[in-house]
């Protein structure tokens, strides 16, 4: 599945309630001087997130409720896809993610090796701090992984680059409009896609995780499951 891609690129930015953060993440997608159309998705926010990209220069699709960070970010992906892009790369709106390591994760796809880039806190020893409870997550997600034969490291980040064959593949009715995470991984890794990790270093969330905390673990572990489930089913009958 992999080749060439074009130059044209986009960034998208999930975001809710960041005005505050905007300003720098964009700022710093802008020093990168890499050409790229940034879009920021603003999921319904309450503040003055759409006025704030708009003041930076992005492009602003804006929901008129919050329907949550997958729905968020299909919003780009089909964005991305009417605009004839070659190659995406997703990232927080909240600073947790350095743009000025956007290059890294990019110059594989545009190398032709792989499919998808995960910028990964833990393929080498960055410093990268992680609660006890979503430390335990992360190992089980990792493990879940390998058992279905994806080697990662890091598979609940969001700091990710796709070529466009990805990008379809993201914007089709399978993906999750709420908890995108491990099981579409490794999804695609069973469709055939290239999934390689890039180290990078990121900043600890300033807010706490709204996929992965409280209560909504129990629902993330259970549809997930069943995603995995009915994929592996899919898997064999083909």
């Amino acid at each position: 599945m992999t080749g060439r891609e074009p130059t044209k690129g986009t960034v998208i930015l999930p975001a809710y309630n960041e005005a505050d953060r905007l300003p720098d993440v964009l700022g710093g997608i802008s020093s990168c001087n890499l050409g790229l159309e940034v879009v920021v998705i603003d999921d319904g926010s309450h503040d003055a997130t759409a006025a704030t990209a708009r003041a930076h220069g992005a492009t602003v699709i804006s929901h008129p409720l919050n329907l949550g960070y997958g729905a968020a970010l299909q919003t780009g992906y089909k964005y991305a896809l009417r605009t004839q892009t070659g190659f995406l790369v997703q990232m927080d709106a909240d600073g947790q993610h350095d743009p000025s390591q956007i290059p890294l994760l990019v110059e594989p796809l545009l190398r032709g090796e792989c499919d998808l880039v995960i910028g990964s806190r833990f393929a080498e020893e960055t410093g990268y701090k992680m609660g006890a409870f979503r430390s335990i997550g992360r190992r089980v997600m990792t493990g879940v992984a390998h058992l279905a034969g994806l080697q990662v490291t890091d598979p609940t980040s969001g700091f990710q680059a796709m070529n466009r064959s990805m990008l379809e593949r993201y914007a089709s009715g399978d993906f999750p409009a709420d908890y995108p995470d491990v099981d579409v991984l490794i999804r695609a890794h069973w469709g055939g896609c290239k999934v390689l990790e890039r180290s990078v270093e990121m900043s600890e969330s300033l807010r706490a995780s709204t996929l992965h905390g409280g209560t909504r673990s129990f629902y993330y572990a259970y549809r997930m499951i069943l995603s995995l489930l009915g994929a592996a089913f899919a898997r064999r009958s083909a």
